[in-house]
């Protein structure tokens, strides 16, 4: 039977198999010699046992990509969640994950959760910001369940990382999207307004035929890994009109005079948020390299 890995813990794995259900399996030794350990989200061949519900890992199959960050293979995008209010959404952190993500060559969604808070309309300035960049950006609410169904058919055919920083109502999203109630939902503190982080384990969750999600635990900081800062420009798409116009070769759109990027934030065609963003990030990447 063909099937794929759901869950790993201890060299114990949870195999989902379409129509059928789901297998307690080992991996043949045959793997350790071999140096290959297998994944979540690995498409795997496996062998039913006489006990019910038991079986073997018998082969690994093709992967067409593998993050590091989480451990898993065979995922096709990321869906990043924040809230609109209630935490308010840390866009530093945000664009911090859309440049890591990029780093591992996945594309991004963007959901704003808890619309239903935003009687200011700064969920719709947000939205702006980032499909200008080229991003595509979801509004939703868990709560009355407003764009669970365009949610929904993004996710469709695909597996979907699935990230977000404690409080902005991830798990309950989550839970939308199937029938039955799979994750534990934190509650929030009205002192900080932030949760507590309820995923404890990689694990990808089936919301319907080829559909899966991977559920991560939340961040609160990410490591930007083996980027140089002179690298970082190329996970600002909306400064991809501008390379090469500037007067210096290599300019870092910081300090240098006749900068075609800082001329464009002038002209309001990059977005300031982004920019400060990007610079903050830029002067992170130059410390660190110093030591």
């Amino acid at each position: 039977m063909q099937g794929k890995i759901v869950k790993g813990v201890a060299g114990s794995y949870e195999v989902h198999v379409p129509g059928i259900g789901k297998y307690e399996c080992k991996a043949r030794g045959i793997f350790r010699k071999d140096q290959k350990k297998p994944l979540v989200g690995d498409d795997v061949l496996l062998e039913e046992l006489a006990e019910e519900g038991k079986g073997v890992i018998t082969e690994i199959l093709g992967r067409k990509s593998e993050l590091l960050r989480p451990a898993v293979a065979n995922v096709d995008q990321a869906l990043v969640i924040f809230s609109v209010k209630k935490p308010q959404p840390n866009l530093n952190l945000l664009d911090r994950f859309l440049v890591m993500m990029g780093q591992q060559g996945l594309p991004c969604l963007i959901c704003f959760n808890k619309e239903d808070l935003d009687e200011s309309g700064e969920g719709q300035e947000y939205r702006k910001v980032y499909e200008a960049c080229g991003y595509r950006v979801l509004m939703a609410s868990a709560r009355r369940k407003d764009g669970i169904r365009e949610l929904s058919q993004a996710l469709e055919g695909k597996t979907t990382t699935v990230a977000g920083p404690s409080g902005v109502g991830k798990s309950s999203l989550v839970n939308c999207l199937q029938s039955g109630t799979v994750m534990e939902t934190g509650d929030i503190s009205h002192k900080i307004e932030r949760g507590k982080h309820t995923t404890r384990h990689t694990e990808l969750i089936s919301i319907g035929g080829d559909s899966y999600i991977l559920d991560t635990p939340g961040f609160g900081s990410l490591d930007l890994f083996d980027l140089e800062k002179e690298d970082l420009e190329g996970y600002y798409p909306e400064f991809s009109p501008y390379r090469g116009k500037c007067r210096f070769a290599g300019c870092s759109h910081m300090a240098e005079p006749d900068c075609a990027v800082k001329e464009a934030l002038k002209e309001g065609k990059v977005s300031r948020l982004r920019y400060e963003n990007y610079c903050l990030l830029y002067e992170e990447l130059k410390k660190r390299k110093k030591y």
